[in-house]
């Protein structure tokens, strides 16, 4: 296939190849492509995201292996509820004394 690219065009293409951002004008044309389906049409988009848990976004390069402790806390509500009563109570004592 024979394309033919107005000046500026070219110019643009070449820029792009040229800054690192793509290693070829094919690779350009596909890309470009990509976006405008997804644009488009983002449901039908193979490039769509998934959505991950945090856990497995966590298990990945590059946090893959910083011995982050991944495990859930199975106390943090009741933790919560007594942070939140404490303030509570806090704010009360500090009413009555004012009063």
């Amino acid at each position: 296939m024979t394309v033919e690219l107005l000046p500026e065009t070219e110019r643009l293409l070449r820029e792009e190849i040229q800054f690192g951002n793509f290693k070829s004008l094919d690779e350009v044309i596909v890309q470009a492509v990509h976006a405008l389906r997804e644009k488009v049409n983002p449901a039908a988009s193979p490039f769509t995201p998934s959505r991950k848990s945090l856990y497995s976004l966590l298990s990945q390069p590059p946090f893959a292996g910083s011995n982050l402790d991944l495990e859930r806390q199975q106390d943090l509500p009741k933790l919560l509820a007594r942070i939140s009563h404490q303030r509570s109570v806090t704010c009360l004592s500090t009413e009555e004394a004012k009063g």
